[in-house]
């Protein structure tokens, strides 16, 4: 396992993966496709996909997540 800048990265686990994933392809299909959802609304689409990354990125940093 490299070690880079003190952190060492490792794969996210797959259900981690997927919930990213799901989230991220409904904000863009109510952003882009206008599909209208009762929990995100096009005006969060965006916080929608910074959720989804911020998951991701928890995913690779914390082992075992």
């Amino acid at each position: 396992m490299a070690r880079r800048g003190g952190f060492a990265l490792t794969p996210p686990s797959v259900i981690v993966f997927i919930i990213s994933l799901i989230i991220a392809i409904l904000a863009l299909l109510v952003r882009y496709a206008g599909i209208s959802m009762p929990v995100i609304s096009p005006a969060r689409a965006f916080d929608a996909l910074a959720i989804a990354y911020l998951l991701l990125a928890a995913g690779v940093l914390f082992r075992g997540l």
